[in-house]
């Protein structure tokens, strides 16, 4: 066996990311408590059972390759991030408050990082059955076909956009809603599942004030190979940076190229004065 996975390794990756999710979350959907951490957020025994499982079984097909979780301490996390080499990126449960309140938006999301980047990216939406993948190069797929994203249109304002507010400044909020901006918005509340459903073209604009490495190393590489344009941010900034941090950043995105350009114009970074 190869010491660090390739695009073969896709669907066995996919397939062993369904079983954990069976195994894992969900019996838990609906009957499971949760803990609040220290930065607020929440996490359940479903976060802690599917990076468990995850940890053990990829550690047993490639022992090569660490595995950086979410939920683990911010040291090693660190500490993993510099020592280099491929390292696994995970997500155990991306859209946790979702999960715990029974809104159906959440997901397994797994990156390899090889050399500073995302190579290869899974991202299980276990309530649809829906497998999104991706290869540096190769393209991005949902269960095997390709996708490919859509837009209704060569303006903003026939488009679907999906904004997280909670990270954005909220004097920056109400000028995003102003006329010409978009037709609808949405937001999901599960980063992941965000890039992946822009990449499937689910909607066409994206702008999300605050998000972690685990949080976009894998939907975005699947955005990406489906052709879509996005740029990473400093929160508080307007140059773009590609570095791999634990650090928090700032996202915008488009299905294609044109639309992005007016979309960057159109929010204006940076969103924090």
């Amino acid at each position: 066996m190869p010491a660090t996975p390739t695009a073969t390794d896709l669907r066995t990756l996919a397939e062993l990311l369904r079983a954990t999710a069976k195994a894992e979350i969900m019996p838990r959907f609906r009957t499971t408590g949760s803990f609040t951490k220290a930065d607020g957020s929440l996490v359940t025994d479903a976060d802690f059972g599917v990076q468990r499982s995850l940890t053990a079984a990829l550690a047993e097909r490639w022992p090569d390759v660490a595995l950086l979780g979410e939920e683990m301490d911010a040291a090693e996390q660190q500490r993993l991030l510099d020592a280099g080499g491929p390292l696994w990126c995970l997500d155990p449960l991306d859209g946790t408050t979702n999960f715990t309140c029974g809104f159906p938006a959440f997901c397994i999301s797994l990156a390899l990082i090889r050399d500073g980047r995302a190579e290869l990216a899974l991202v299980l939406d276990p309530l649809r059955d829906e497998c999104f993948t991706a290869a540096r190069g190769r393209g991005a797929h949902l269960d095997g076909a390709p996708l490919v994203p859509f837009a209704p249109g060569p303006v903003l304002g026939d488009c679907v956009a999906v904004i997280d507010c909670k990270r954005i400044p909220p004097e920056r909020v109400a000028p995003l809603f102003r006329k010409g901006g978009f037709r609808s918005q949405r937001n999901l509340g599960a980063v992941a599942l965000e890039w992946c459903w822009l990449a499937a073209g689910r909607f066409q604009l994206y702008l999300h004030g605050g998000q972690k490495l685990w949080d976009y190393a894998a939907g975005r590489l699947v955005a990406q190979e489906a052709g879509c344009a996005s740029t990473l941010f400093p929160p508080d900034g307007d140059t773009p940076v590609e570095t791999l941090v634990l650090g928090k950043r700032l996202a915008l995105a488009a299905t294609d190229a044109k639309l992005f350009g007016r979309w960057r114009d159109f929010v204006g970074l940076p969103l924090h004065q």
